[in-house]
C-alpha cells in the first residue's frame, strides 16, 4: 500500500550522508559486474582477500591419482575446511554433496590424457552447464610456450566471452611443460598474457626468486599452484612465501590429500594463508592435530 500519509521523518533519509557503494576489494575486480564480484567473494574470503582452494581435478587427464581413488572418502571430509573446490563436472555431480556449501571452480578444459600431447586441449564444458552446476568460476589450462599455445589461449578467451555474458569468472591455469623453466621471467610472461586477454584470476607456480615481480606484474589475483607432493613443512613454507610476496591464496591438491593427515594439513595451510601464521608454527600445529 502506498504511503499516503507522510509519516517518514526527514532525518531518516540521511540526505547529508553520501550514498554508499562498496565493490569487493579484490585486486582487479572493481569494474566487474555484481554477479562476478559476488562469485569471487565466495571464493576469496572478504576479511583476508585470500583463498585456500582444494584442487582435485587431476583425474581429468591422469585418471585415479593417488589420494583421489575414492573422492567420497578422502575429499568430502575436507570440504568444510576449503574456501573453494576445483573439480570436474563428473566428480561434482557424482560425489560432491550439493549441501556442502563449498564453492565450485569447475574444470572447463580437457581432451588429451597423459599418454598424449597435453597442450592439445579443447573447451570441454559449456558455460550453460557451469551455470547449471552453480559454479563460482571455471578453470582453463593455458599452455604458453606449448605446442598448442594459440589453441589454449583461444579456449580461454572463448570462455571469458561466455563468462562475461553469464557473470561467471574465468581462472586461467598457466601450464608448465617439462621443457619450460619455472622462473620469474617465464611466469611473468604467462600470467600477464592470461590477464591481458581477460582472465579474472590466474593460477601459477611459485618460484624462489622474484616471485613478487610475478604477482606485481599481474593485474588480477594470483593463486599459487601446489604442484608435486612436498614434505609438509616445505609446502607450508612455499605457501607462506607466496602469499607474503603477493599471491591471493593457494590452490593445493597433492600437498593436502596426499599428506599423512589431510585434515590437519588443510587447517595448517588455512592458518598460513588467512592468518599469516609462520610456517614452523603452522607445522607444529599440524603435528599436534
Amino acid at each position: 500500500m502506498a504511503d499516503n500519509e507522510d509519516l517518514t521523518e526527514g532525518a531518516r533519509f540521511a540526505s547529508s550522508v553520501p550514498a554508499r557503494h562498496e565493490s569487493f576489494p579484490l585486486k582487479g575486480c572493481g569494474a566487474l559486474d555484481w554477479g562476478m564480484q559476488s562469485r569471487l567473494a565466495r571464493i576469496f574470503r572478504p576479511e583476508s582477500g585470500r583463498t585456500v582452494m582444494l584442487a582435485i581435478d587431476h583425474g581429468y587427464f591422469q585418471g585415479p591419482t593417488t589420494g583421489l581413488e575414492r573422492v567420497d572418502l578422502s575429499i568430502v571430509p575436507l570440504l568444510g575446511y576449503a574456501d573453494a573446490l576445483m573439480a570436474t563436472r563428473g566428480m561434482v555431480r557424482s560425489t560432491i554433496p550439493p549441501a556442502s556449501g563449498t564453492p565450485v571452480v569447475l574444470r572447463a578444459s580437457g581432451g588429451p590424457s597423459i599418454l598424449r600431447e597435453l597442450s592439445d586441449e579443447q573447451v570441454a564444458v559449456s558455460m550453460e552447464d557451469a551455470v547449471r552446476i552453480n559454479a563460482c568460476a571455471v578453470a582453463v589450462q593455458v599452455f604458453i610456450g606449448g605446442e598448442f599455445e594459440t589453441q589454449s589461449v583461444r579456449n580461454m578467451t572463448r570462455l571469458v566471452d561466455e563468462g562475461q555474458r553469464c557473470g561467471i569468472p574465468v581462472l586461467a591455469v598457466t601450464a608448465v611443460g617439462q621443457e619450460l623453466t619455472r622462473d620469474a621471467r617465464y611466469l611473468r610472461l604467462a600470467t600477464r598474457i592470461c590477464a591481458e586477454l581477460g582472465a579474472h584470476v590466474v593460477k601459477t607456480y611459485y618460484c624462489a626468486e622474484d616471485f613478487d615481480t610475478v604477482a606485481a606484474a599481474c593485474p588480477v589475483p594470483l593463486v599459487m599452484a601446489g604442484g608435486k607432493k612436498l614434505p609438509e613443512l616445505d609446502a607450508l613454507t612455499m605457501a607462506y612465501r607466496a602469499v607474503e610476496e603477493g599471491a591471493s591464496g593457494v590452490d593445493m591438491g597433492r600437498n593436502i590429500f596426499q599428506s599423512d593427515d589431510p585434515v590437519a594439513m588443510i587447517q595448517a595451510v588455512r592458518a598460513v594463508v588467512h592468518e599469516s601464521v609462520k610456517p614452523q608454527a603452522a607445522y607444529d600445529q599440524f603435528l599436534r592435530r
